[in-house]
């Protein structure tokens, strides 16, 4: 009987192998890769205003040289209903020619809300929206936890009923191909191990974090996003976050070796927010994250 050598072996199981590796643990194996994007929230005014319109927005991330952008429900016309799919499938196709992806989409919800009539209807606008998003190609929808003042029932309890309806929206994404994401906003999430409670409770691999680093506002906030990457499916990255309650200026650099050291690979869209023109601010915020992000390349 001829025998195999191992070498020979070798050469024809490798792939298979590193697939094992890659696909067992992907942040191990894989490094940083980062994409830009721009969340629209950093041109509300003009956007709220009717001064400026998602066309416009898309041709601004064209220009500028944006890869994705990030346009919550509430900027598309007739928010909270769906616009047609007409209108969905212009904005898919602009984006498309123009060389801009759409990295998603987010709704106006509260699953704090004690009131499970009201939380209904958070869920079936969350279920609308994952439609919407999935006509627009749009991976993830963005959702948050609350702000309803539920300082009388114990934690534990809302967490309960928030995870319960996370979870039937976390199942409707999946049949839709659309992840959810929960942003820790400074409401009912305050700190990365709340988020990362919930995230843990809900269990699916279609739902994980929006990380918003203006959004820790206790402690060391470069701690809390280096304990949440691990969880994160899309990010807001902000000018200004917050050490031990004190606001200041976003250390890229710091934020950047962090995602070099721990591996996340996706969007990382911008949200410039207060006063100044964004047509001015956002350029500016987007030099400093490119560069930021060539540092971690070198």
């Amino acid at each position: 009987m001829k025998r195999i050598s191992f070498p020979f072996l070798l050469f024809f199981l490798f792939p298979f192998l590193l697939t094992l590796q890659l696909h067992g643990k992907p942040y191990e194996k894989l490094r940083a890769k980062l994409r830009t994007s721009l969340n629209a929230y950093s041109f509300n005014g003009p956007l709220m205003k009717g001064e400026m319109n998602l066309d416009e927005l898309l041709e601004f991330c064209a220009a500028y040289q944006i890869d994705a952008v990030d346009i919550t429900a509430y900027y598309f016309p007739g928010y909270p209903e769906v616009p047609s799919d007409e209108y969905l499938y212009h904005i898919k196709q602009k984006a498309f020619l123009l060389g801009v992806e759409i990295s998603g989409t987010g709704v106006r919800n509260d699953f704090s809300d004690p009131d499970p009539v009201k939380r209904k209807a958070s869920v079936e606008l969350v279920k609308k929206w994952i439609i919407a998003a999935e006509k627009l190609g749009a991976p993830v929808i963005r959702v948050f936890s609350g702000t309803v003042d539920v300082k009388d029932i114990p934690r534990e309890k809302v967490v309960d009923y928030m995870v319960a309806d996370l979870k039937e929206c976390v199942e409707f994404g999946k049949a839709h191909g659309v992840v959810v994401g929960i942003q820790n906003h400074n409401d009912f999430i305050k700190t990365a191990d709340q988020a990362i409670e919930i995230i843990k409770r809900v269990n699916s691999d279609w739902f994980g974090l929006i990380l918003d680093v203006g959004s820790y506002r206790t402690g060391d906030p470069y701690q809390e996003i280096a304990q949440s990457i691990p969880y994160t499916v899309n990010w807001q990255l902000k000018e200004n976050l917050f050490v031990n309650g004190v606001e200041q200026k976003t250390d890229l650099d710091r934020i950047m070796k962090i995602i070099q050291e721990i591996g996340y690979r996706g969007y990382i869209p911008l949200e410039t927010l207060g006063e100044g023109d964004p047509k001015v601010k956002v350029p500016l915020f987007l030099k400093e994250i490119k560069d930021a992000i060539l540092q971690i390349k070198e």
